[in-house]
C-alpha cells in the first residue's frame, strides 16, 4: 500500500502519511505543527486538536495532490476520522514521556 507505518490507518490517513513522508518539507512543518501543540496541551488534547488539522490539510490537499484528488473522487469527502495518525505523530514527534521512576514504597 505504501511506506510501512506501525500503526493501522485507514485509507485517508495511510494516503495522506505516505504524501507526507515523500515531501520533506511537509514532513518539516507537520513535524513542527506536531511539536507546538503537544507542547502546549496534555496528549489527549493535543490529539484532538491534530486530528482536525489532519482533516482540514486532507481536504486542502485532496483538491491538489493526484492520490489524494483519486481518494476523494472515490470516496467523497465525507469526514474520515485522522485520530490514528494523529497519535502516530504525537507518539513519533511529541515530547519524550520519561517513565516515572517507583519508589521502593510503591512494591509493598
Amino acid at each position: 500500500m505504501g511506506t510501512f507505518c506501525a500503526v493501522s490507518l485507514n485509507r485517508s490517513e495511510q494516503a495522506l502519511f505516505d504524501y507526507v513522508e515523500k515531501h520533506p518539507e511537509e514532513r518539516h512543518f507537520w513535524e513542527q505543527k506536531v511539536r507546538s501543540f503537544a507542547a502546549g496541551h496534555n496528549l489527549h488534547a493535543a490529539a484532538d486538536r491534530v486530528e482536525m488539522e489532519l482533516w482540514y490539510y486532507f481536504r486542502e490537499r485532496s483538491s491538489q495532490v493526484p492520490t489524494l484528488i483519486e481518494l476523494a473522487r472515490q470516496n467523497g469527502l465525507q469526514r474520515t476520522s485522522m485520530r490514528n495518525l494523529a497519535e502516530y505523530w504525537l507518539r513519533l514527534w511529541g515530547p519524550v514521556r520519561r517513565p516515572v521512576p517507583k519508589t521502593p514504597e510503591a512494591f509493598g
